[in-house]
């Protein structure tokens, strides 16, 4: 998942916040040379071992009772879905499609009409899988003369290339701090920098002074990237900070290196935002950042304090770089899930509220305690189970005015892919006017409440305070918003197409004194985020898991019954850059 429950960089360092994947810096092996739509890295996080005391937080055993319906049948779907048949449901494998298979069956029982192609449930979702290949990689220093190799995997990673199997390339280079560009905010790190031909060699992250919302665009790679490919670059390479690798160990990176990334595919068979015009990149250690940056004015521990404080200023490097990699390019084809309700309002019809929550997984990886099956029982088919029962309450009762659609999505853990493509090319007929997004609800202690995330952007808060008051459940604001998980997961693909979003946590407020749900969030982070043990003998609440669904379901019954679709607020940032079509 990108985004969901406790932020991996906050609890990690012992704060209770609510947001695992959003680690704010990009670091590592951020997917290569393509815009990282997802944002943190892909590479995931090496949470640091848990003190005694956070360990002793573990959530209670044995599960909780399931006693009610709607629990049952959550719960049903999560042992499917999380069942080593599935194989770790990884995009691309037979795993994920015989998931998929699973819940267009769901759909069916469920009496939802398919609203895939050609009468199917299913949205094909086509794609390109780059694999970096160990043989051929090499970043060379050229300088005075001399050539320094930094040595392959110990003090850099080639990136993936999605536009050609081998890149060799020898240029100039220019530091350009972390590649940020706001002129609204009266920062510009390519001030007196010329890229036109170099390598631009870059941090990860955004300023401090930045307002959370502001950091969060300017942080993602993807920006960074079109930023550099217009003023002409045509490398990059990221290095790591100091701070970035105490939240991301290197040695995770390596471990991960040959993991494939993806990216979509356009009728053409190319890539589609993969940079062409990025002959090649790589991403440089901490600790080689220092043979980088030799010859230079500041080292490397100075730029690292530089950019702590906000005061990064770009300038060329001495000599030139020379960057070399091979990539395996393979398509691949996969597939959303997609499923309706009917608008009964013949105008509103054409108006669709979509459901989201990914069902890919990462698959199978490296062993733990014999077990190498990812099988992502919170991550994600507890959110698809969630989705499966917000579907089945709207389908029990008379069809809302606008259509409801319903989308278990591919490649989440890709880079948002599946998302991205259906806000893209959406398989049903009419307008997008919100998106509820379902990711990794870390239910594993009781509570009382619901965290909606990216709330305050749009109209959709008159519709939660509604929803929320008719289930009886508390809102709670977002515990850690300088996390920014709102540009996480998969509602941040709705946003850049100008849909008005919200994304549902779990709860922050404990229902029984003898079990916090943050202390909860913690170990499962820890423990079991992208780990084999992310099972489904966790202690999963599906009372608040069937809760949950009521509040889904009763917000998208309420937006589908309003006479104005949602709208961005007057002002809001995500509004005015991508939403002025929803306005």
């Amino acid at each position: 998942m990108p985004a969901a429950g406790a932020s991996v960089r906050a609890l990690v360092q012992g704060s209770p916040s609510m947001n695992p994947r959003l680690t704010a810096a990009l670091v590592l092996l951020c997917l290569p040379l393509a815009a990282c739509q997802r944002d943190p890295s892909p590479v995931d996080a090496a949470p640091s071992p848990a003190s005694p005391a956070e360990s002793a937080a573990a959530p209670a055993t044995p599960p909780p009772p399931n006693d009610t319906p709607a629990g049952q049948r959550i719960e049903a779907d999560v042992r499917a879905l999380a069942d080593d048949a599935m194989e770790g449901r990884e995009t691309g494998t037979p795993g994920f499609d015989r998931a998929a298979e699973y819940v267009a069956g769901r759909y069916a029982e469920i009496g939802l009409t398919p609203a895939g192609d050609d009468g199917t449930f299913f949205q094909p979702v086509p794609l390109l899988r780059a694999t970096v290949l160990d043989d051929g990689a090499s970043l060379e220093i050229v300088r005075g003369g001399r050539r320094t190799g930094l040595e392959y995997r110990g003090q850099f990673l080639p990136m993936p290339n999605h536009n050609a199997p081998e890149a060799t390339l020898e240029a100039p280079a220019a530091f350009v701090g972390q590649a940020v560009h706001a002129p609204e905010l009266g920062h510009d790190d390519f001030a007196g920098v010329d890229l036109r031909g170099a390598i631009a060699v870059m941090f990860g992250g955004a300023p401090a002074s930045f307002g959370n919302t502001h950091r969060a665009f300017h942080s993602s790679m993807r920006e960074k990237l079109r930023n550099v490919v217009e003023r002409g670059a045509v490398g990059v390479v990221y290095v790591n900070t100091a701070d970035d690798e105490v939240r991301h160990p290197w040695a995770r990176a390596v471990q991960n290196a040959g993991k494939p990334s993806m990216r979509l595919r356009d009728a053409g068979g190319r890539g589609i935002d993969t940079w062409p015009q990025l002959q090649a990149g790589a991403v440089v250690s901490a600790a080689a950042a220092d043979e980088l940056f030799a010859g230079g004015d500041r080292t490397a521990a100075q730029l690292f304090d530089a950019a702590r404080e906000g005061t990064l200023k770009g300038f060329a490097l001495p000599g030139t770089l020379r960057l070399a990699g091979r990539t395996k390019i393979e398509p691949l084809d996969s597939r959303n899930v997609v499923a309706r309700i009917a608008g009964s309002d013949p105008t509103l019809a054409s108006e669709h509220v979509v459901y989201t929550a990914h069902l890919d997984h990462i698959g199978i990886g490296a062993e733990v305690d014999g077990d190498g099956i990812h099988n992502g029982a919170i991550d994600n088919a507890l959110g698809v189970a969630i989705l499966l029962e917000a579907a089945r309450e709207l389908a029990a009762g008379p069809a809302p005015k606008r259509s409801m659609v319903f989308v278990a999505l591919t490649a989440e853990e890709k880079g948002l892919l599946g998302a991205e493509w259906f806000a893209r090319e959406p398989s049903v007929d009419g307008a997008l006017v919100a998106n509820i997004n379902m990711d990794m609800p870390m239910l594993t202690a009781p509570t009382t409440d619901v965290v909606p995330v990216g709330v305050e952007h749009s109209s959709l808060r008159d519709a939660l305070d509604t929803a929320a008051k008719d289930v009886g459940v508390a809102l709670s604001p977002d515990p850690f918003p300088e996390e920014t998980v709102f540009v996480r997961s998969d509602q941040y693909a709705f946003v850049r197409a100008g849909v008005p979003a919200v994304y549902l946590m779990g709860g922050v407020v404990g229902a029984r004194p003898d079990q916090d749900p943050k202390l909860a969030a913690t170990w499962f982070l820890r423990n079991c985020y992208h780990q084999p043990c992310d099972e489904v003998d966790l202690p999963i609440q599906y009372g608040d898991a069937a809760r949950l669904a009521t509040l889904n379901a009763r917000i998208g019954r309420i937006v589908g019954d309003a006479a104005q679709r949602p709208r961005w607020n007057d002002g809001d940032f995500f509004g005015e850059r991508f939403g002025r079509a929803n306005r």
